[in-house]
């Protein structure tokens, strides 16, 4: 009788180990190489402490990251079970079946509401309103803007300012103010300049950049619906404030006709600059004084509203789907289940990733953290994306192409190079089917 219960004490043992085996796997997160994908490899260590499941976030130089994932998920690969996907992929990922459908799961735990309506709009619905979702908002992002407080809080540069504009030197709260500033603080023989803005068109910076004067100033990409431009990318609001880009580029510093983050940072940190663009995701360096020799003087502000009162930034971040190709999709679904838990997102943001909950991003616990928390917090409410179909690289290189001899280059006018560019999208959609 005691052998035999010892044989079944063994046996329970033994099937309670295989059962510990079974759950205990491995899963792979893709993303691009960049502190957020450390932040997140810290955050995935705990998740493995509470389950014993191994969580490994592979990344790639930035430059590689999108050729990288798209040849694995045309090979229907397997060597990736998540992936942190830009929010302009939503559309090529979806259709072309590589990513899971996370509809019921968005359903399930309500995440329209849970997470910031506007990150959940960009980084997780497509087609546009369409209430099919494919990401969970993972790491938020968006362009805001950083300033040399000591420059804008000298006294003698304050009275000169108000002299000259008749209203205080502070933060602008509005472009025509940011003009106003940029101006006034390029001065090219002392070898000081005004702002420092999002040039580069060899992938999304000069557009990105674009985008935040043109949201602001009432303007729209397009309709994400029926597809309709005309009207609406050539429209009075995006000529301005297209303009408004062009006049801005005159108060940057020599040779920046290929800027992107680094140099924007650089703006700062090299005293080149009175204000710089920038994702909120590189303003880590800017308080570190390691890495800013200005960082007690540095501080930042939202992306601020146009002439009529509108204000928004353009989105930046990732949201982290499901691959379809994973050979663990459950345990992928359990391990989106932990991330989205309050006490989650509330310690992804302690470690430096930029949570899109609302409930953190509202809590005064996270907006008083960091020197730049409350601009982030004020923007993620007030984002705007690029086209995230399919064919988004074709526009995106088309916009590139109108886009930057006018601003760079000074070519043409406004007027022209958004005409241009509503014909070259108009005949883009009508080749993909999407309009006659």
């Amino acid at each position: 009788m005691k052998r035999r219960v010892l044989g079944m004490l063994a046996s329970v043992a033994c099937s309670a180990l295989m059962a510990q085996a079974a759950a205990a796997q491995e899963l792979t997160i893709f993303w691009a190489e960049w502190d957020p994908a450390n932040y997140l490899q810290e955050l995935v260590n705990e998740y493995e402490a509470e389950t014993g499941v191994v969580v490994t976030v592979e990344t790639t130089p930035w430059q590689d990251f999108q050729t990288k994932a798209f040849t694995e998920f045309n090979a229907r690969g397997a060597a990736y079970d998540m992936i942190v996907g830009d929010s302009q992929w939503l559309g090529a990922a979806s259709e072309g079946g590589h990513y899971v459908d996370l509809t019921d799961f968005f359903e399930e735990h309500d995440l329209g509401n849970v997470m910031a309506p506007a990150t959940v709009k960009y980084y997780a619905e497509y087609p546009g309103n369409s209430g099919k979702y494919w990401a969970i908002p993972a790491e938020g992002d968006a362009v805001g803007w950083a300033y040399r407080k000591d420059w804008f809080e000298d006294p003698e540069e304050m009275k000169a300012f108000e002299e000259k504009y008749g209203y205080p030197l502070d933060v602008p709260e509005s472009w025509a103010q940011m003009m106003d500033i940029a101006e006034f603080f390029h001065r090219p023989d002392e070898d000081r300049y005004g702002i420092a803005i999002y040039t580069d068109n060899s992938y999304d910076g000069l557009v990105m950049g674009i985008e935040n004067a043109l949201f602001s100033y009432g303007g729209n990409l397009g309709d994400y619906e029926s597809y309709q431009v005309d009207g609406i990318l050539n429209s009075p609001q995006n000529v301005a404030a297209l303009e408004a880009y062009r006049k801005l580029y005159g108060f940057t510093p020599p040779g920046w006709s290929k800027t992107f983050f680094v140099e924007n940072n650089q703006a700062i940190t090299e005293n080149l600059a009175a204000m710089s663009m920038n994702y909120f995701a590189f303003f880590p360096a800017l308080v570190n004084p390691a890495t800013n020799p200005n960082a007690e003087n540095t501080g930042f502000f939202a992306n601020p509203p146009g002439p009529g009162g509108a204000q928004f930034a353009a989105l930046g971040g990732q949201g982290i789907s499901i691959v379809s190709y994973s050979e663990n999709i459950d345990e992928s679904y359990a391990f989106l289940e932990w991330f989205i838990k309050d006490e989650t997102q509330k310690r992804w943001a302690e470690l430096g990733g930029y949570t899109a909950s609302a409930k953190v991003l509202e809590s005064d616990e996270f907006r008083s953290a960091t020197p730049y928390n409350e601009a982030f917090y004020q923007t993620m409410f007030k984002v705007k994306d690029f086209w995230a179909v399919p064919e988004y690289a074709e526009l995106l290189t088309a916009a590139n192409q109108r886009l930057y001899p006018y601003v760079v280059g000074g070519e043409g006018t406004a007027q022209e190079a958004l005409d241009a560019l509503t014909a070259d999208w108009i005949d883009t959609f009508k080749k993909y089917g999407r309009t006659n």
